[in-house]
Protein backbone atom coordinates (compact mmCIF):
# COMPACT_ATOMS: atom_id res chain seq x y z
CA UNK A 1 0.00 0.00 0.00
CA UNK A 2 1.29 3.60 -0.53
CA UNK A 3 1.72 5.78 1.83
CA UNK A 4 0.36 9.39 2.10
CA UNK A 5 2.12 11.56 4.79
CA UNK A 6 3.26 8.63 6.14
CA UNK A 7 -0.22 6.87 6.53
CA UNK A 8 -0.73 3.64 4.92
CA UNK A 9 -3.81 4.38 2.19
CA UNK A 10 -6.23 2.10 2.20
CA UNK A 11 -8.65 1.50 -0.55
CA UNK A 12 -12.00 3.25 0.80
CA UNK A 13 -13.97 0.06 -0.05
CA UNK A 14 -11.59 -2.34 2.49
CA UNK A 15 -12.42 0.31 4.78
CA UNK A 16 -15.38 -0.59 8.06
CA UNK A 17 -16.40 2.86 8.42
CA UNK A 18 -16.94 2.58 4.51
CA UNK A 19 -18.71 -0.49 4.42
CA UNK A 20 -21.22 0.21 7.13
CA UNK A 21 -22.17 3.47 5.91
CA UNK A 22 -22.53 1.63 2.32
CA UNK A 23 -24.51 -1.05 3.99
CA UNK A 24 -26.80 2.00 5.92
CA UNK A 25 -27.54 3.85 2.84
CA UNK A 26 -28.56 0.99 0.61
CA UNK A 27 -31.06 -0.02 3.87
CA UNK A 28 -32.23 3.61 4.21
CA UNK A 29 -32.95 4.16 0.53
CA UNK A 30 -34.65 0.77 0.61
CA UNK A 31 -36.76 2.07 3.15
CA UNK A 32 -37.29 5.23 2.07
CA UNK A 33 -38.76 3.51 -1.39
CA UNK A 34 -40.71 1.67 0.91
CA UNK A 35 -42.01 4.52 3.20
CA UNK A 36 -42.98 7.00 0.52
CA UNK A 37 -45.73 4.54 -0.24
CA UNK A 38 -47.32 5.41 2.42
CA UNK A 39 -46.62 8.85 2.83
CA UNK A 40 -43.42 8.32 5.65
CA UNK A 41 -39.72 8.47 5.37
CA UNK A 42 -37.35 5.90 6.89
CA UNK A 43 -36.80 9.06 10.09
CA UNK A 44 -40.56 9.32 10.50
CA UNK A 45 -40.52 5.26 10.83
CA UNK A 46 -37.87 4.83 13.50
CA UNK A 47 -39.57 7.96 15.65
CA UNK A 48 -42.85 5.75 15.19
CA UNK A 49 -41.54 2.36 16.22
CA UNK A 50 -39.78 3.97 19.03
CA UNK A 51 -43.10 5.53 20.71
CA UNK A 52 -44.82 3.03 23.18
CA UNK A 53 -48.50 2.30 21.59
CA UNK A 54 -50.38 2.22 24.59
CA UNK A 55 -48.61 4.32 27.40
CA UNK A 56 -46.59 6.67 25.26
CA UNK A 57 -43.13 7.92 25.72
CA UNK A 58 -41.15 10.22 27.47
CA UNK A 59 -39.98 12.91 24.56
CA UNK A 60 -36.53 12.84 26.69
CA UNK A 61 -35.89 9.34 25.86
CA UNK A 62 -36.78 9.06 21.99
CA UNK A 63 -33.74 10.93 20.75
CA UNK A 64 -31.26 8.89 22.67
CA UNK A 65 -33.11 5.63 21.70
CA UNK A 66 -32.13 7.09 17.49
CA UNK A 67 -29.35 8.62 18.07
CA UNK A 68 -30.50 12.44 17.48
CA UNK A 69 -29.66 15.51 19.03
CA UNK A 70 -32.53 17.10 20.63
CA UNK A 71 -33.28 20.07 18.70
CA UNK A 72 -33.68 17.43 15.23
CA UNK A 73 -36.10 15.43 17.25
CA UNK A 74 -38.02 18.53 18.40
CA UNK A 75 -38.48 19.04 14.60
CA UNK A 76 -39.26 16.03 13.53
CA UNK A 77 -41.67 15.61 16.85
CA UNK A 78 -43.02 19.14 15.25
CA UNK A 79 -43.75 17.84 12.00
CA UNK A 80 -45.20 14.52 13.21
CA UNK A 81 -47.82 16.35 15.04
CA UNK A 82 -48.33 18.32 12.09
CA UNK A 83 -49.29 15.09 10.21
CA UNK A 84 -51.68 14.31 12.91
CA UNK A 85 -49.17 11.05 13.69
CA UNK A 86 -48.62 12.05 17.41
CA UNK A 87 -49.62 14.00 20.28
CA UNK A 88 -48.35 15.57 23.42
CA UNK A 89 -49.27 15.21 26.79
CA UNK A 90 -48.27 17.33 29.84
CA UNK A 91 -48.03 15.16 33.14
CA UNK A 92 -50.12 16.84 35.53
CA UNK A 93 -47.46 16.86 38.31
CA UNK A 94 -44.72 17.94 36.63
CA UNK A 95 -45.49 20.22 33.83
CA UNK A 96 -41.62 20.13 32.58
CA UNK A 97 -42.67 15.98 31.86
CA UNK A 98 -44.02 15.76 28.15
CA UNK A 99 -44.75 12.31 27.16
CA UNK A 100 -45.68 11.44 23.11
CA UNK A 101 -48.14 9.07 22.10
CA UNK A 102 -49.73 7.76 18.80
CA UNK A 103 -52.67 8.97 17.33
CA UNK A 104 -54.93 6.28 15.24
CA UNK A 105 -53.16 7.39 12.27
CA UNK A 106 -49.33 7.09 14.16
CA UNK A 107 -50.65 3.32 14.97
CA UNK A 108 -51.30 2.26 11.56
CA UNK A 109 -47.97 4.17 9.98
CA UNK A 110 -46.30 2.21 12.93
CA UNK A 111 -47.64 -1.10 12.05
CA UNK A 112 -46.55 -0.31 8.27
CA UNK A 113 -42.91 0.34 9.73
CA UNK A 114 -43.19 -2.56 11.92
CA UNK A 115 -43.76 -5.05 8.35
CA UNK A 116 -41.38 -3.32 6.70
CA UNK A 117 -38.45 -3.75 9.67
CA UNK A 118 -39.47 -7.37 9.83
CA UNK A 119 -39.87 -7.64 6.44
CA UNK A 120 -36.07 -6.67 5.71
CA UNK A 121 -34.91 -8.83 8.72
CA UNK A 122 -36.97 -11.76 7.80
CA UNK A 123 -35.46 -11.56 4.12
CA UNK A 124 -31.91 -11.40 5.50
CA UNK A 125 -32.62 -14.36 7.85
CA UNK A 126 -33.49 -16.30 4.75
CA UNK A 127 -30.52 -15.09 2.59
CA UNK A 128 -28.15 -15.26 5.26
CA UNK A 129 -27.16 -18.84 7.48
CA UNK A 130 -27.77 -17.84 11.10
CA UNK A 131 -24.15 -18.80 12.09
CA UNK A 132 -22.58 -15.81 9.52
CA UNK A 133 -25.49 -13.22 11.60
CA UNK A 134 -24.13 -13.90 14.50
CA UNK A 135 -20.41 -13.30 13.51
CA UNK A 136 -21.90 -10.12 11.94
CA UNK A 137 -23.55 -9.00 15.37
CA UNK A 138 -20.78 -9.91 17.14
CA UNK A 139 -18.26 -7.96 15.11
CA UNK A 140 -20.93 -5.08 15.31
CA UNK A 141 -21.04 -5.09 19.19
CA UNK A 142 -17.26 -4.87 19.06
CA UNK A 143 -16.99 -1.94 17.31
CA UNK A 144 -19.37 -0.37 19.45
CA UNK A 145 -17.50 -1.30 22.18
CA UNK A 146 -14.37 -0.32 20.68
CA UNK A 147 -15.86 3.09 20.17
CA UNK A 148 -17.46 3.44 23.63
CA UNK A 149 -14.00 2.90 24.79
CA UNK A 150 -13.07 6.10 23.89
CA UNK A 151 -9.46 5.01 23.27
CA UNK A 152 -9.13 5.37 19.64
CA UNK A 153 -7.70 8.99 19.13
CA UNK A 154 -6.32 8.84 22.79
Amino acid sequence: MKQKNGIESIPREQTVDFQIKSAWHSINRMYNQQAVQYDLTTSIGFVLLNIDSKNGTPATKIAPLLGMEPRSLSRMLKSLEEKGLIFRKTDAKDKRFVKIYLTELGKEKKDIAKKTVKRFNQVIKNEIPEEKLEVFFEVLANIHSIIESNHIFN
